[in-house]
């Protein structure tokens, strides 16, 4: 039984299934569920059961609304090349939980998986009996106390992806040598708040006294609202835009671009991927990271599910545009480098997500629009996305499966888009690796 875990070293024999593991973490529910509460003292409570230990380590906290995912991969890929043993936190996944923990570069084993929750539950369980905790905390509370534990034992230096907001999310537990905030637009507005100024305030709520912060563009309301925070906190703001970019050479598969006298290979495709990578590029300076290492990390950073090719004849590319500004950089890329190609659409998206803002984005782009459902309890029927903006040539499969079907039909010099939800592209990615690896 998972609710009578002994406490055990990290190190110990694992007594739970990863199968298990997971399905128990799948059952305590995520912050997005009706009702949820947020707040730190159940974290700091349940990290003080396992010894602190976020305690001594280093970390980059990284928070935004898009492009953070991107950032910290980046980050954490020069910080390899540089020598250090790089954690990297990031969510959700997009097939397995394991892809939420990579150490290396590489995400951790479903054993490290299973060990590290079987640590943190016990402690939990521990908590419960003497009533210090209430309930037992959340999936994402629970695998952020997994990766503190991992990162201790294996890095000297973490990079930190936000779940959700900052203030209040699992990760604001930590006290960095360097925050990042990349771009802050409108998403989650029932849980952030509906203005940008309240989204951006929830979001510099990750900064700490004195530790500096690196800054993206922001639209002026939001800007105003972080810089305020840092100069309460006598944060030193570095202003991404203080560094412009220039000579920008943009192609399908990355870019090439120049700053500060210095040119710079990105291999991330689209042009978005250019104001992170100069972040990342930043943020590594700022860590006295050699310039060698810079190149070398975004020459082999990998960010999966974002503009991802993988497949060809016709192309299929998976993208998680699941709000209106990464929707924004999607139709971009479209513009700039399919224009002259039959482009189709398979679209999908989650209930709580502005539908008719993305759409209006990147339906016209559509020669042939096919709309599902991801098998996720948020998901949106697709005839009710048809309700919403409609499309002169749609067909509505009901699962991912038949869409990726009827995906092949598409003529050889097409490109295939998967996109809408992350649950989407997660549950297309391992379809369409799974009948790569039969077919191979």
């Amino acid at each position: 039984m998972l609710s009578t875990l002994p406490a055990r070293s990290l190190r110990g024999a694992r007594k739970v299934s990863y199968p298990d593991t997971v399905k128990y973490l799948y059952s305590l529910g995520n912050e997005l569920k009706p009702g949820a509460k947020f707040g730190l003292e159940p974290m700091r409570k349940l990290l003080s059961g396992l010894g602190n230990p976020e305690s001594g380590q280093r970390f980059i906290h990284v928070a935004g609304t898009n492009g953070k995912g991107s950032t910290c991969a980046t980050i954490s890929s020069i910080l390899r090349e540089a020598g250090f043993r790089a954690g990297l936190y990031t969510s959700p996944h997009l097939i397995e939980p394991t892809e939420r923990i990579e150490i290396d570069g590489r995400a951790i084993t479903r054993a490290q998986f299973a060990t590290a929750f079987e640590t943190v539950h016990a402690a939990a369980e521990q908590l419960l009996a003497t009533e210090e905790l209430a309930i037992h905390p959340s999936y994402f509370e629970t695998v952020t106390a997994m990766a503190l534990l991992l990162f201790r034992e294996s890095c000297n230096i973490a990079v930190l992806e936000v779940g959700l907001g900052g203030r209040l999310d699992a990760t604001n537990i930590v006290t960095p040598d360097l925050c990042v905030i990349t771009p802050v637009a409108y998403d989650h507005e029932a849980f952030l708040g509906n203005t940008l100024e309240s989204i951006a305030s929830e979001k510099a709520g990750i900064l700490k006294p004195r530790v500096p912060v690196l800054l993206s563009p922001q639209l002026a309301a939001a800007e105003a609202v972080i810089a305020a925070r840092a100069c309460d906190l006598g944060c030193e703001v570095i202003r991404t835009a203080d560094h412009p970019i220039s000579d920008i050479r943009s192609s399908p598969g990355g870019s090439e671009f120049r700053l500060s006298g210095r040119t710079y290979r990105c291999v991330l495709p689209g042009r978005h991927q250019i104001d992170n990578a100069r972040t990342a590029i930043l943020a590594s300076r700022r860590l006295n990271v050699p310039e060698h290492s810079i190149q070398a990390g975004l020459d082999t950073v990998v960010w999966p599910g974002r503009l991802e090719f993988v497949a060809h004849n016709p192309d299929f590319v998976l993208d998680g545009a699941h709000n209106p500004a990464a929707a924004a950089a999607l139709a971009s890329y479209i513009r700039e480098f399919c224009g002259d190609r039959p482009v189709w659409l398979v679209y999908g998206a989650m209930r709580d997500k502005a539908i008719d803002e993305v759409t209006e984005q990147l339906f016209p782009l559509a020669t042939h629009l096919i709309l599902t459902a991801p098998n996720f309890s948020r998901a949106l029927r697709p005839e009710a996305i048809l309700e919403i903006d409609g499309h002169p040539n749609v067909h509505i499969t009901p699962t991912i499966a038949e869409a990726i079907e009827m995906a092949h039909t598409a003529p050889p010099n097409a490109i295939v888009f998967f996109t809408g939800s992350l649950f989407l592209v997660g549950e297309a990615r391992a379809l369409l690796v799974k009948r790569s690896e039969s077919v191979s």
